[in-house]
């Protein structure tokens, strides 16, 4: 997955407890201390995470989803292959094994697994839901539907799977992992550059392979002789010389989280850097994000002076020089119980556990402030029916972001 903490495990390097430093879009390579919130200047607002289900724990959640069909219900995927489904309350006493694909998954190494969730947007009316996970001999990424029980709603039909489409892992790392619905109804799948480090064969800039990119496809009439469609926009489905129809863009080293505003229908993407940077992008139809060009705002191949024409540098991206070295991809709040941080872009990092909200108003001009420092392992990050914000980590706890005023 999008989480490099074996590289720090092995050598033992992590430091925690120090502010991230934060650039703009700008070239610009002189860190920006953090500001406070724009919108509460005085600092009197303050936040902090809270178990949100004290009765439940999980191994290794990964996502956090809900079904968009008004039952109050939520979803964790476990990276063993587990998805389990309980009712949105706090004092929820018991989850449900709403799907177990534990035994076609290969998880083994750190970043494999079952990585993704994303329901259809008819799931109300046909129970289908789509998941991301990597299998071996040969080691591949599969995304598949499957489909609801009829006569029970919190459990899935193991038998029900539908393999929509595989593709190639020749490493262990960067699978990416991210599934979501976009406005337009289409599916769009995150996919990393296919692992080890410095992206050794190239994918990130070579559209005749999925690795490296967003994908983008049309899973409305799925079938076992038509798994998907490509859509007509995408930006490669006229291409004559080799290049995947699937990508929607490319450039990209490991898309680990992605989400879409709610309003805005803008797609927020973490992906995480190989050791420098660490970067967020907004990913726009035929964009190119530079991998292994660029990491970050600055060149990587070559080290100076590379060539960044047509490439889309990211909104915002900081260092690793204060031990924040795996972001972890959030979304833009559009919740009630936070108004302060309503259209903030929400995001953390794996390995430090810090949480940060950036400003989205002006791309040009992004201003981070630091929410949170959690010593956690936040993996990821999601909704629930009311848009409210929920991180993942590996302590095998949920937990909510909520506000906490302080006294003046």
């Amino acid at each position: 997955m999008g989480l490099r903490i074996f590289f720090w495990q092995v050598f033992g390097s992590i430091v925690l407890g120090c502010l991230i430093a934060v650039v703009s879009c700008s070239n610009n390579d002189e860190p920006l201390a953090p500001v406070a919130n724009p919108n509460n200047p005085s600092g009197s607002q303050e936040y902090t995470l809270a178990v949100a289900y004290p009765e439940l724990s999980f191994n290794r959640p990964v996502d956090f989803q809900h079904a968009g069909d008004g039952s109050g219900r939520v979803f964790v995927v476990e990276q063993e292959g587990i998805i389990s489904v309980f009712d949105d309350e706090s004092a929820v006493q018991n989850k449900s094994t709403f799907l177990d694909i534990s035994g076609a998954v290969d998880d083994r190494s750190n970043e494999e697994g079952l990585l993704g969730l994303a329901f259809d947007p008819n799931y109300s009316s046909n129970g289908h839901f789509f998941v991301n996970y990597t299998i071996s001999n040969p080691a591949r990424t599969r995304i598949s539907r499957f489909t609801a029980s009829a006569a029970n709603p919190n459990q899935a039909d193991p038998d029900s799977e539908l393999i929509i489409l595989e593709f190639d892992q020749p490493f262990g790392n960067h699978n990416g992992g991210q599934l979501a619905f976009g406005s337009d109804g289409y599916l769009y799948i995150a996919v990393g550059d296919g692992g080890s480090g410095g992206d050794p064969r190239g994918h990130g800039q070579n559209l005749t392979t999925l690795l490296g990119s967003i994908l983008r496809i049309d899973v409305s009439q799925s079938s076992s002789q038509a798994p998907y469609a490509i859509p007509d926009d995408n930006p490669f489905v006229s291409a004559t010389s080799g290049e995947r129809p699937e990508i929607y863009a490319y450039g990209l080293r490991n898309p680990w989280r992605f989400s879409f505003d709610s309003e805005t229908g803008q797609l927020w993407t973490g992906d995480v850097g190989q050791n420098a940077r660490e970067e967020v992008n907004i990913i726009e139809n035929g964009g190119n994000y530079g991998w292994n060009i660029t990491e970050g705002n600055a060149c990587f191949e070559p080290a100076n002076n590379c060539n960044t024409t047509d490439i889309i540098l990211p909104v915002l991206d900081y260092d690793h020089l204060r031990g924040d070295v795996s972001i972890t991809g959030g979304g833009v709040y559009r919740g009630t119980q936070i108004p302060d941080l309503v259209g903030q872009y929400i995001f953390a990092d794996f390995a430090s556990g810090r949480v940060w909200a950036a400003t989205t108003d002006d791309l040009s001009n992004v201003t981070v402030s630091e929410l949170i420092d959690s010593n956690l392992a936040i993996s990821s990050f999601g909704v629930n029916d009311e848009k409210e914000l929920f991180l993942c980590a590996f302590d095998g706890r949920i937990y909510q972001l909520e506000s906490v005023v302080s006294p003046n």
